[in-house]
């Protein structure tokens, strides 16, 4: 065992030893200035053969550095690899590794080879370097780098989530100590406790802590409910018709607009006890009656708002958030913890992160008493003050607040008064800045909830701040003005809704807001344009997946489009994602863009191909929530202005669309849309859209066996699946294998459709599709039914069932095959069903997919499953 006196983290450092002499006595150097522990070949004593001996070195380390050169290393007799290699190789997958390779014009051939296949590995970081002394700085710089990141991973992320990640939805945990908000959190549970009312009301001055304390507040009343508790970001959704469509997003339900979103969500709520929390509801109050519609469907839901003005609806309690309480009169901070004030304790906690020797003396007890009552108690001015000690004693502290605030607060009196406080306190944190780190915290307000470095210093071309992005950033951080954290294996970084509000603010006092929010539509166009192409192929669920990250901004970008008057380019952006609105279900938000730009074309001219895509979006929830023949003729419409536009493509997608709505009619002219359909295949196949190619065909399959043509049916399917698979398009191949596989099972291919059923729940895994996890349940589950499988088929219908029923799919489609084998079941062996329905109601998602997949695909989908 390799053991070091204080037991501090271990870096394992792999090279040739004598080639790389010089650069193995750099990297300890680095790994020592740093208070780590090296752990090398030559420093250990060799007992044992040297296999087993680094072997045992890997086992106890934390960190991988390699370092590589020109040689490859010895291999030794028996062994097919250099010991080199070998290290590399038997490095745990979880394990930091940090690669560093020496500049040079000659290397072996299988060194080289093995740096190739490092290179393609997304868990090592891969640098070069020229000599021993660039490498220690790079080592040290990279190492206090990698320390900090796993430190701000060990602390949990209190950011909204990204569509597609598990944790969507979730109530975020805080990332520090809440404190002072006992009493506040009793209270307000008492009130969610009673029942007796369905929407509570936290209010307050922006930065009081409203969030925080519905945060603590939801975390400390789940058992209260059973069905789940949520958390709803309303940060960044300024459109009152956003309301819905963001619920549904964080219910995970998907918005196709096959039906209406406010039915569906209030299926999905329906006798279930849930909680809903809704932040920052105040900037689309005037939706607050949609939430009167919901708990009257849903009377077993309650709401938690946190908005700064009362909502004034029925069923509604408001809970004012206090500030808080602070030293009394002139009393100073109390010396002694137990005693001291919320208020105090909260800038003491947030100075030790700054200060770790930070504490109430003697000679600063009374100016921290200052400090919270110049700040009336308000928590994030609170922090913000505290941030200052990385530069100001408390008696700087309060001398500048002292001088500061009575001014600024002055210059605000349109405001209520805390609010007055909380502005001015932004006010003097921002006024301590330089210039530079001043004008780029106003440039950020611009972006929506959260953002990358990389589009921060694409905004910053030509700005004061240009080439100081990361130094600037790091600074607003450090002040408590900006928050960093991880997502999705990026960083990224946020501003509370106050500070961006002050910061936007701010940019339109200037008159700059028209020029960055240019600067910032312009980045996320170029984004999509590089994106969106991997939509219909291979790249389709990494393409998701970063978009998905990016919504928030991409709503932004949309809205900033539309504000300054570039209605074409807005709808070309909303065309070139279409796939993504389909896969992730955000017809109804683009619906809300594409309403207002046809308003403002009165005022500013638009393309004919702008007002087709504009009136095609406008159109999608209409054709499947009220088809007529004014949405056919509108449609129609759609396919001129494009054939006009000289956008094939476009009018062969708007032809299967026009189809697609013939069929929604009672009494369908099934001739005319098969006709319409075939065409569109045709048009679509020319211009080599494969995506709208294929779903297409499915379109053609399901009007096929609507009609009872069962082979032709299979035919389109067949083809769907495979266009879809040739593409990568593993949406449409889910899609697709799911009906062909129902179609299987109905007539009679009992072991075709169970593989295909298996392969399509294998792919909704894959893409985190619940709807598609759902069919492909009630799928395995009707094979299980036919094979006399009684308390396997019950269970997964019912885990199906709670599927469907939490995502609002209550309109069962017309080619559902499990119910009717499981009816014969429940007459023949009714104690078995029962006991498989018992079961099932219980089971998370996780157990009913493994109890429907085969024994030997659960390796295969344990990861996924267990995120999930």
């Amino acid at each position: 065992m390799i053991r070091t006196p204080d037991q501090r983290i271990r870096v394992f450092v792999s090279s040739t030893l004598r080639e790389l002499a010089e650069e193995r006595e750099a990297v300890k150097a680095a790994v020592e200035r740093l208070r780590l522990a090296p752990v090398m070949f030559e420093l250990g004593a060799r007992p044992h053969p040297p296999r087993e001996l680094y072997r045992s070195y890997l086992a106890q380390s934390d960190v991988f550095v390699g370092i590589y050169g020109a040689s490859y290393g010895w291999v030794a007799p028996g062994e097919e690899v250099s010991g080199l290699e070998d290290e590399y190789n038997l490095a745990p997958p979880a394990m930091p590794k940090l690669i560093y390779v020496k500049d040079g014009d000659e290397r072996d051939d299988r060194l080289a080879a093995l740096i190739g296949r490092i290179q393609a590995d997304d868990t090592a970081a891969y640098l070069h370097f020229r000599s021993a002394a660039e490498l220690e700085d790079q080592v040290a710089a990279d190492l206090a780098m990698l320390l900090a990141e796993r430190f701000d991973e060990s602390r949990t992320d209190p950011a909204p989530e990204a569509p597609g990640q598990p944790l969507v939805g979730r109530v975020p945990v805080p990332y520090t100590t809440t404190i002072g908000r006992d009493a506040d959190i009793d209270a307000v549970r008492t009130l969610l406790a009673r029942g007796t009312d369905r929407v509570v009301s936290l209010i307050g001055p922006g930065g009081i802590g409203k969030s925080r304390l519905a945060i603590e507040t939801a975390l400390a009343c789940e058992d209260l409910y059973p069905d789940g508790v949520y958390f709803v970001l309303l940060e960044g959704v300024l459109e009152p018709g956003l309301l819905l469509p963001t619920i549904a997003y964080h219910l995970g339900i998907r918005d196709n607009g096959e039906a209406a979103l406010e039915e569906r969500i209030a299926h999905a709520l329906e006798d279930r006890r849930v909680l809903l929390v809704l932040d920052n509801f105040e900037q689309i109050v005037d939706a607050a009656p949609v939430l009167v519609r919901l708990y009257t469907v849903a009377p077993t839901a309650t709401f938690l708002v946190t908005s700064r003005i009362v909502l004034r609806i029925r069923g509604e309690r408001v809970y004012e958030v206090p500030p808080l309480p602070t030293p009394r009169g002139d009393l100073p901070a109390s010396l002694d913890p137990a005693t001291r004030t919320p208020a105090v304790a909260l800038f003491v906690d947030r100075a030790k992160a700054i200060d770790p020797g930070f504490d109430v003396t003697p000679g600063n007890a009374a100016d921290l008493a200052a400090i919270c009552r110049t700040l009336e108690g308000l928590p994030l001015a609170i922090e913000l003050a505290a941030a200052k000690v990385r530069i100001l004693t408390p008696a700087g502290i309060a001398e500048r607040l002292g001088q500061s605030l009575p001014l600024l607060t002055a210059a605000v009196r349109d405001l209520p008064e805390r609010h007055r406080t909380m502005r001015a306190t932004i006010d003097w944190s921002v006024s301590l800045l330089p210039d530079a780190q001043r004008d780029l915290l106003e440039d950020l307000g611009v972006f929506a909830t959260r953002f990358t470095l990389d589009a921060v210093e694409a905004l910053g071309r030509g700005r004061s701040w240009d080439g100081q992005a990361i130094d600037g950033l790091a600074a607003l951080v450090d002040g408590s003005l900006v928050k960093q954290y991880e997502l999705g294996g990026r960083r990224v970084f946020s501003l509370l809704a106050i500070v961006r509000e002050y910061a936007l603010g701010r940019l339109k006092e200037q008159g700059e807001a028209v020029r960055v929010r240019r600067a910032h539509a312009d980045y996320y166009c170029a984004l999509v344009r590089r994106v969106a192409p991997d939509l219909g192929g291979p790249g389709q669920a990494d393409a998701v997946a970063r978009l998905g990250l990016e919504l928030p901004n991409l709503r932004a970008a949309v809205r900033h489009l539309v504000h300054t008057d570039r209605l074409d380019d807005a709808g070309d952006f909303a065309w070139s994602l279409l796939i993504y609105w389909w896969i992730s279900g955000f017809f109804a938000e683009v619906r809300v863009w594409m309403l207002e730009l046809l308003e403002k074309q009165h005022d500013q001219p638009i393309t004919p191909h702008t007002r087709a895509i504009a009136w095609f979006f406008a159109l999608w929830g209409e054709m499947w929530q009220r088809p007529s023949e004014q949405v056919v003729a509108g449609l129609g419409e759609c396919v001129r202005l494009f054939s006009e536009s000289g956008d094939a493509d476009a009018a062969a997608m708007a032809l299967a669309a026009r189809a697609t709505a013939r069929v929604q009619f009672s009494d369908l002219d099934s001739d005319k849309a098969e006709t319409e359909l075939r065409e569109a295949v045709v048009r679509l196949r020319e211009q080599g859209n494969a995506w709208a190619e294929a779903i297409t065909e499915v379109s053609l399959g399901r009007l096929a066996w609507v009609r009872g043509a069962t082979d032709d049916a299979l035919a389109h399917f067949d083809r769907a699946s495979a266009v879809a698979q040739e593409h990568g398009d593993l949406f449409t191949t889910s899609v697709a294998g799911n009906l062909r596989s129902r179609l299987n099972f109905q007539l009679g291919h009992l072991e075709t459709a169970e593989h295909e059923f298996v392969r399509t729940l294998l792919l909704s895994v894959r893409l985190h599709y619940d709807e598609g996890i759902a069919y492909g349940l009630e799928g395995v589950c009707a094979v299980a039914a036919a094979h006399g499988e009684a308390w396997r088929a019950a269970a997964l219908a019912v885990a199906a069932g709670e599927i469907r029923r939490r995502i609002g799919i209550f309109d069962v489609e017309a080619f559902t095959v499990h119910t009717p084998y499981l009816d014969i079941l429940r007459g023949r062996d009714p104690a078995s069903v029962e006991a498989g329905e018992v079961a099932g109601a219980e089971f998370t998602l996780a157990e009913a997919v493994l109890l429907a997949l085969p024994d030997h695909e659960h390796d295969e989908v344990a990861a996924t499953l267990h995120a999930w």
